[in-house]
């Protein structure tokens, strides 16, 4: 088994190369864990005050339950993955069931932030894009996806998003044991890690 951690900041092309990797890789062969699913339940929270949680620190995620998944997992132990729900900013009662798999990837923008994550890893990835392409794609998937206005966005990229980024994100660039430029659209960088997943599990496997 091969346990994978994509970080990245948002907007920089995670999304994509784990699926380049999933769709390079036989079928049944991936399993992915977004770090988006142990966002901390914040059902305790008034309701008026969840718009105000910043879902890019490193406290709004339940870092102990998702470490204690992946030990499960390479134990051999199926888990129940927990949902979230941005609407009403709550863990949701429905559980999603994994068994593991050759291939586990942890997708997320801090997914290289917590030690104890990250000593789980068997590879660590660091998506890169420059900052004005990583704005582009935030502003076009909160105004289709989320029914955000342009000017929310860019409030929220300058005041939550930039300086996260900076504060939290970047830095555990230095953990990556490699880092991807352009994200999905480096067709190298997917061939190397294709390549490298496939020698990995050959090696397991004998």
């Amino acid at each position: 088994m091969l346990i994978i951690g994509i970080a990245g900041g948002t907007g920089s092309g995670k999304t994509t190369v784990v699926k380049k990797i999933i769709e390079s890789l036989p079928p049944g062969e991936v399993v992915l864990l977004p770090q988006d699913s142990y966002y901390k339940d914040s059902s305790d929270v008034p309701v008026e005050e969840r718009q105000n949680i910043n879902f890019d620190h490193p406290e709004a995620f339940e870092w102990s339950l998702l470490s204690k998944h992946i030990s499960m997992l390479k134990k051999g132990k199926s888990i129940e993955q927990p949902t979230y729900s941005y609407i009403t900013c709550t863990r949701q009662p429905e559980t999603i069931h994994i068994e593991p798999r050759d291939v586990i990837i942890i997708e997320g923008i801090l997914a290289l932030c917590d030690k104890s994550l990250r000593n789980l890893m068997d590879l660590k990835i660091f998506v890169d894009a420059d900052p004005d392409e990583r704005l582009i794609r935030v502003i076009q998937r909160d105004i289709v996806e989320r029914g955000r206005t342009a000017a929310n966005v860019m409030e929220r990229y300058t005041h939550i998003l930039k300086p996260m980024h900076l504060q939290f994100i970047e830095p555990t660039k230095r953990y990556a044991d490699l880092i991807v430029p352009q994200g999905g659209e480096n067709k190298i960088a997917i061939d190397v890690l294709r390549m490298y997943i496939e020698k990995n599990l050959h090696l397991n496997k004998k």
